[in-house]
């Protein structure tokens, strides 16, 4: 492991500043920063401590909105009971991830900003255009089980790992931000992400030391359902190869509203305004459900090993469609 300055700041805008410096990173949980910086893959030169800051608590304001500090842990935020009965669909996705053990630990915003599981972008060795640019993708030719069908390039087809991002975006999450110059920013979900293009090492659309403060979430339709679906190859701690977060409002027998979000897919968490535009005004039907999968998966690419992936996540949202307008959600 290289040396490296460690600051614990006392307010949001001394870390904003501090995490703004040359090779700086915050650090909360730390559950993915420190196995990067084990292995090497990570090198900063200071880490900024954030959990003394005052960013942990789980608040509901007189309009409704969930207020979620960047530094809540994700067990907390889980058990929540205003969680549970408001956004079901939020607890079981972070309860389906990790372990018990690391989401005692993990942050609100850690979970949001951790890295990609790809193997070769793990193993130090193999060409990894996310790990060292201009080096070459390894997964596009090589085991790609895990990896994107979705919104990839040939230069990096790896798929981001939250749960919790996929709940959050299919519930329209805004992320609220403190810049380094002391102005606070406020990015949709949607928006905190890039997708690879040519420069796959850079993820998202924070600025330099722009610190997520809090995340924020309107209350959700009333009556409306929500589901959280994950498809992995075991039961516990194992990464999706395909989920699926959706809320859906039925209004005298047809859909009055959608919104999914899906994961495993592509470089980030994968919402398509289209197909839940094609389903607004459908009576719940087989023929509707399909064409919904017809229009998420018209460009979806399949590289070999992950090409199940395309039949897979066309079941999966037809069961969820399914669950959330006729037989009735999970959650």
């Amino acid at each position: 492991m290289n040396l490296f300055e460690y600051s614990r700041p006392e307010d949001p805008s001394t870390a904003a500043k501090a995490g703004s410096a040359d090779g700086a990173s915050y650090i909360a949980g730390g559950t993915n920063l420190v196995d990067l910086m084990k292995l090497g893959i990570a090198r900063p030169t200071r880490l900024v401590d954030v959990n003394r800051l005052d960013l942990a608590k789980i608040e509901w304001r007189s309009d409704g909105v969930l207020r979620i500090g960047a530094a809540a842990r994700n067990s907390n935020l889980a058990a929540d009971p205003g969680v549970r009965a408001r956004f079901p669909m939020l607890s079981r996705a972070i309860l389906s991830g990790a372990s018990g053990q690391i989401r005692n630990v993990a942050s609100t915003a850690g979970n949001l900003l951790q890295r990609t599981r790809c193997p070769y972008f793990y193993d130090g060795v193999s060409p990894c255009n996310k790990r060292e640019p201009g080096k070459g993708c390894s997964a596009t030719d090589g085991f790609n089980r895990i990896h994107a069908i979705l919104g990839a390039t040939d230069a990096c087809i790896a798929t981001h790992p939250s749960d919790m991002a996929v709940a959050l975006l299919a519930l329209g999450a805004t992320v609220v931000t403190l810049k380094a110059d002391g102005q606070t920013g406020r990015i949709a979900l949607d928006d905190l992400y890039r997708l690879p293009g040519d420069t796959p090492n850079i993820e998202t659309n924070l600025k330099s030391g722009e610190l997520i403060t809090h995340v924020e979430l309107a209350a959700p339709p009333s009556g409306a359902r929500q589901i959280y679906r994950k498809v992995r190859d075991r039961a516990s701690f194992a990464f999706a190869l395909v989920s699926v977060g959706g809320i859906v409002a039925m209004e005298n027998g047809r859909i009055a509203s959608a919104a999914l979000a899906f994961g495993g897919l592509a470089p980030k968490p994968w919402r398509d305004p289209e197909v839940e535009q094609l389903l607004v005004g459908q009576a719940p039907s087989t023929e509707a459900f399909e064409a919904a999968a017809d229009c998420l998966l018209k460009d979806a690419k399949g590289r070999g090993d992950n090409s199940f992936k395309i039949p897979l996540v066309r079941r999966t949202l037809i069961a969820c469609l399914r669950d959330l307008t006729i037989d009735g959600a999970e959650a």
